[in-house]
């Protein structure tokens, strides 16, 4: 088992969790931690926030809450408030300056080896899994403690490199917290004359000590004219802004103490209301830092671990580690006045009291004894163990991610399913809502599971390219399995489910033939059980228009990624398709496609799309799934047209008709997607005996056609 600590955003608390022993992935390490690093800037954030009450929450967010207040217009007000709570009740890793050695690594790295001390941006636990373009070895003669300081130097080091200064500058850097006084240094490093501005005596003496003039405003001294004094009246080359304050001071600051052309460069977090006329008058380049540097958020170079060519990026993330590392092994960089407090790691909550409370607070590091004295359990236990009724549905989780700790663990535990495990590869969120929801236990070893005699549910909530590979083994070991859509990516995929489902089925020894379900929720929407009631009367072909605003999704998300996600056709759009299969009550015989045409700056083209189906019985629809509308129209509008009828759905909230004898509307206070009722009608049919309540040849059918919409759309 590991340790990892954890933050409460709803309520501020911090606590040390047990969780499993994570698996090492590729082009990963696997790290035993020594020493980690308490950031008092961002991780303080994090800590106030959580305490603070709903208001001032919304106070310090108010971009969220213009989004909450569009989606309780779209929607309603339930909807949006358990949606908020929720997403607040999901306890955080934090973290992210970490040094340990090296245990295990992952397939494809070359780079490191077990038994290497390294740095990363790992979280707050006794064993982290970091991708390796996040990690850097260690000089010899450079300790743990100083090494802890490598990533939040790094973030001081960017700052500086956007500034450019060059030997025999002068540069202000206003706020001289544990960042700004990493800067002051290097600057000093660098060449630089540097003015250190902060309202504290305490890390202004510091900064003194590192060889920097100083100013405090709250001695009434003025930033401005300190700045042009040391400057010798010329006005100062470059200014890093490393404070946090809502206030606009250090800009205005920064910009009127500046040279002609000078620059201006944001590290930490300011109010942003910048004066024209200071910056055009002396043609001030301001920019904003972004964390360690390039690579950052490029799921590519993070993830995958392409890194970038050196001649065309001299400084990366992790080179910028390396050159942290350089600094402090020729001592040209002294952390260990840095250091205010340390902590054993099982005083964790103390050290974040501290934090929140103290005074006079720079590096609080937090020191690990032997991480594996527990030995590499991938399993904890969470309940008492007691005995299972196999005769019903006993339910384990493969995958805890957003929508399934949110939607999906929920609705199987008020369905009363018997809860097994929940299996995550960093064990961390699986213990998390294994406690929230009353699971046995929580593990990191998937394989266990689909031997384990006493679990007869598998539910497949993972990214979409691990869906097919799951669903294979669950149904290979005898399992039913409930899969969230979609069932698998390519037709290969398809042929394997297939296969190894019809041999279950025919296979005379089984004694219970599995069930396969996809989350196919919509259908199961009470507005679409009432749709489905009020054409079983009608005996003609019916035409549907069904329009998804589905928003737009970065091209760097993994939904977007072909081999991960599958684009959102295959990913989100094939609800439509199961939803206008089900209501057509007849097989898909054609399908038309088009996207839309290539056109400068826009990255994904398959997510703004019209799909028309035809149906056996003469039917037809359009599905017009769209990423280019407005988030503050509602999501989803289904319509159905029929003997001179209409049914129209908004946002499955509202449900109108218009020419139906008898019947006018259904409204409903709360949005239901049917995401309760799903798991719970196949939950009753696994008790019951009875048939997947979604017949294998219509999943199967709605599979291939979305791949075949998915084939069309990217060959135009």
């Amino acid at each position: 088992m590991i340790r990892q600590v954890l933050q409460n955003l709803k309520t501020g608390e911090t606590i040390v969790e047990e969780s499993p022993y994570p698996q090492v992935k590729e082009g990963t390490l696997l790290i035993d931690t020594k020493c980690s690093l308490i950031s008092a800037g961002t991780e303080r954030m994090l800590v106030d926030f959580g305490r603070a009450s709903y208001i001032d929450k919304a106070r310090q967010q108010p971009e969220k809450v213009k989004m909450v207040l569009e989606k309780i217009k779209t929607t309603g007000l339930m909807t949006t408030i358990d949606a908020v709570r929720s997403k607040l009740d999901q306890p955080i890793a934090i973290g992210y300056s970490n040094v340990g050695v090296v245990h295990e690594v992952g397939n494809t790295v070359a780079e490191f080896k077990k038994g290497d001390r390294v740095v990363s941006n790992g979280r707050h636990a006794d064993v982290v899994v970091v991708p390796k373009n996040l990690c850097a070895k260690i000089p010899d003669d450079v300790d743990d403690e100083t090494a802890a300081f490598t990533v939040v130097a790094s973030i001081g080091l960017q700052g500086i490199r956007l500034a450019n200064p060059t030997i025999g500058e002068t540069v202000v850097v206003i706020g001289v917290g544990l960042i700004g006084l990493i800067i002051v240094q290097l600057l000093r490093a660098n060449g630089c004359r540097v003015l250190s501005v902060d309202f504290d005596d305490f890390k202004l003496d510091l900064a003194r000590k590192f060889g920097s003039d100083v100013c405090n405003p709250g001695k009434g001294e003025d930033p401005i004219s300190a700045g042009m004094s040391f400057s010798r009246g010329k006005g100062v080359d470059a200014v890093i802004i490393a404070a946090a304050t809502k206030a606009t001071d250090p800009i205005t600051q920064a910009a009127r103490m500046s040279r002609k052309r000078g620059r201006i460069v944001l590290v930490g977090v300011t109010g942003l209301e910048l004066n024209r006329a200071d910056f055009y008058e002396k043609e001030l380049s301001f920019q904003v830092s972004c964390s360690y540097g390039p690579g950052r958020y490029d799921p590519k170079y993070e993830d995958q671990g392409l890194d970038y060519p050196m001649g065309f990026v001299r400084w990366t993330e992790q080179r910028n580690f390396e050159a942290i590392l350089d600094l402090m092994s020729s001592r040209k960089l002294d952390m260990k006045p840095l250091i205010s407090h340390r902590f054993d790691f099982d005083d964790a909550p103390k050290a974040y009291d501290v934090l929140s409370e103290g005074n006079n607070i720079l590096g609080i590091l937090m020191r690990y004894e032997e991480s594996l004295k527990g030995g590499c359990h991938k399993e904890v236990l969470i309940d008492k163990i007691f005995e299972f009724d196999r005769q019903k549905p006993v339910v384990s989780f493969i995958g805890a991610g957003n929508y399934a700790s949110r939607i999906l663990i929920p609705a199987f535990k008020d369905a009363d399913a018997q809860l097994h495990t929940i299996v995550t590869l960093g064990g961390t969120n699986g213990v998390v809502n294994a406690r929230k929801a009353g699971f046995l236990k929580a593990t990191s070893d998937s394989e266990k599971l689909f031997a384990d005699k006493d679990v007869n549910t598998i539910i497949v909530a993972t990214r979409h390219d691990s869906h097919a590979s799951y669903v294979c083994k669950a149904l290979g070991a005898g399992k039913n399995v409930f899969v969230e859509k979609p069932l698998c990516l390519n037709k290969n995929e398809l042929k394997r489910i297939k296969n190894i489902y019809f041999e279950k089925q025919s296979d005379k020894s089984v004694i219970h033939v599995p069930r396969l379900m996809v989350g196919f929720n919509r259908r199961f929407s009470p507005h679409t059980q009432k749709i489905k009631s009020l054409l079983e009367s009608i005996n003609e072909p019916k035409s549907f228009i069904m329009t998804m605003n589905a928003g737009k999704i970065p091209v760097e998300h993994w939904t977007q990624d072909i081999l991960v996600g599958g684009g959102r056709i295959i990913g989100e759009a094939c609800h439509y398709v199961d939803l206008m299969r089900y209501l057509a009550g007849a097989s898909i015989v054609s399908f038309k496609a088009i996207r839309m045409g290539n056109a400068p700056g826009i990255d994904v083209l398959e997510d703004k799309a019209a799909i028309l189906l035809g149906f056996a019985d003469g039917s037809f629809g359009t599905i017009n799934y769209l990423a280019n509308g407005a988030n503050s129209f509602p999501k989803e509008r289904i319509e159905v047209f029929v003997e001179g009828r209409v049914l129209q759905l908004d946002n499955f909230c509202r449900l109108k008709a218009f020419g139906w004898p008898g019947f006018k509307k259904m409204n409903l206070f709360r949005q239901d997607k049917g995401q309760k009722k799903c798991p719970e009608v196949f939950l009753k049919a696994i008790e019951h005996g009875d048939p997947s309540p979604i017949p294998a040849q219509e999943i199967f059918e709605v599979a291939e056609v979305s791949i075949n919409i998915v084939n069309a759309l990217r060959a135009q």
